[in-house]
């Protein structure tokens, strides 16, 4: 028997010509092609949250301070002389004896190395941490002069461990000596000290602690900034919290945090606002607007034009004057319109005291912005040179302000129902003589 697997495969038939040519001459039914799929429409951008913009602060301010530090006290003219044009980054000292040079020695400004602007806003985020609330001119005294005469840390311009009054400023050094040597009231012990932007240069965490509500950024920055500043350096403190407070408002601009400013600032600081912000309208850019800006805010300053040789009436108080430094950092957020870079280098190279208004310009993008608006080799370098951990402070913040609301939420329903109660009383005994 033969299985059918076993069985010769059959011959192949014949094709018919015919056949074949019919079939290669017939018309093809084209096969129609799938539309094409519309390119989905680009995601919203997600606006950065309350850890970033507190990061982004915080790094901003730290890294804005490390870049102004060397050519601090310096005309733009010097510094484009001394470093063939623009300061575009990070640099070294402006002497090369910095160790030796006055009026700078022993302090090693640049190269990364941040100031009394960083060290000073670290030991403001260490009061909160440590009260976790609200804070006032007492929490300066009870927590803040201990911590800068009590813990030897790191001091990137010292090269060395010490205790952070070692190398903060006369203006900062006359808080250990009215409240820990001087036992004087903390929300008078301001006044007689020299009227500058020391207390303004490290009050973005109270601006954090009260995000979106520039209102109480204010209130509570004059309250403790009494323990430091009186006059317009206090009210400088202010407003420069309020403005970062303001930064955090939900689709904030350079323009809306002006606006808030302006609304809270009071008396020279606000003309002086004014005018530098007016200035800033008529130019095209930082680049352009650092003499424009200077003779604006001139008329306010008491310095005078040689910052390194202060005028006879410097630093007094005045209702008619106003730190230089905040309004330059107002009127150069709004020429860099939000970006970093050009915010924070026209500040540096704006010179006098760069390193206080690239500190505070560079708060302010960062809250704006987030921590990604700060250049990643910026703050990565600043962070090594200076051995400090720039994300940390911002992220402890955050946290501090998250329990500070809660707190304000507990607290304002409180209220309310007190004050519900005791509205309802004249009515309820006017019923009752009916």
């Amino acid at each position: 028997m033969t299985y059918a697997s076993e069985q010769p495969p059959a011959a192949a038939p014949t094709p018919d010509p015919q056949a074949t040519r019919i079939m290669t001459t017939a018309p093809v039914t084209p096969v129609a092609k799938p539309s094409p799929v519309p390119p989905a429409p680009p995601a919203a951008p997600v606006p950065p949250s309350l850890e970033d913009r507190a990061t982004g602060a915080l790094v901003g301010a730290a890294v804005g301070d490390a870049l102004g530090g060397p050519v601090e006290g310096r005309t733009p003219e010097e510094i484009a002389q001394r470093h063939g044009g623009r300061v575009e980054g990070i640099v070294g000292p402006f002497h090369d004896d910095w160790r030796t040079a006055r009026p700078l020695a022993p302090y090693h400004k640049g190269n990364g190395h941040v100031g009394d602007d960083t060290l000073m806003t670290h030991a403001l985020v260490r009061v909160y941490e440590a009260v976790r609330d609200h804070l006032d001119a007492y929490d300066i005294a009870d927590h803040l002069v201990p911590d800068l005469i009590g813990t030897p840390r790191w001091i990137p311009e010292l090269e060395a461990e010490a205790l952070p009054v070692q190398r903060i400023f006369l203006a900062e050094k006359w808080i250990v000596a009215r409240l820990h040597y001087g036992h004087a009231d903390p929300r008078e012990a301001g006044v007689g000290n020299i009227v500058n932007c020391g207390a303004a240069m490290y009050m973005a965490p109270v601006g954090i602690v009260n995000a979106g509500n520039p209102d109480r950024a204010y209130a509570e920055a004059l309250d403790i900034a009494g323990a430091h500043q009186s006059s317009y350096g206090r009210e400088a403190a202010g407003v420069f919290a309020a403005a970062v407070a303001a930064a955090f408002i939900p689709d904030a601009t350079p323009s809306s945090v002006l606006v808030q400013a302006l609304r809270l600032a009071k008396d020279g600081t606000r003309a002086a606002i004014e005018a530098v912000c007016e200035a800033a309208s008529s130019v095209d850019g930082p680049d352009s607007a650092l003499r424009p800006l200077r003779a604006a805010v001139a008329p306010f300053d008491t310095v005078g034009p040689e910052h390194r040789n202060p005028s006879l009436g410097a630093r007094r108080p005045s209702r008619l004057h106003a730190v230089e430094e905040l309004p330059i950092a107002l009127g150069l957020l709004l020429l860099g319109g939000g970006d970093y870079r050009s915010t924070v280098l026209g500040a540096v190279n704006y010179g006098r005291d760069c390193a206080s208004i690239a500190a505070m310009s560079g708060a302010l993008v960062g809250a704006l912005r987030g921590a990604a608006a700060v250049p990643a080799e910026w703050s990565t370098e600043v962070a090594r040179a200076s051995r400090l951990d720039l994300q940390a402070p911002g992220t402890a913040l955050a946290t501090v302000a998250r329990e500070i609301f809660t707190r304000d939420r507990a607290r304002a329903r409180t209220h309310e129902q007190a004050f519900t109660a005791i509205s309802a009383i004249p009515a309820m005994a006017e019923a009752a003589e009916r």
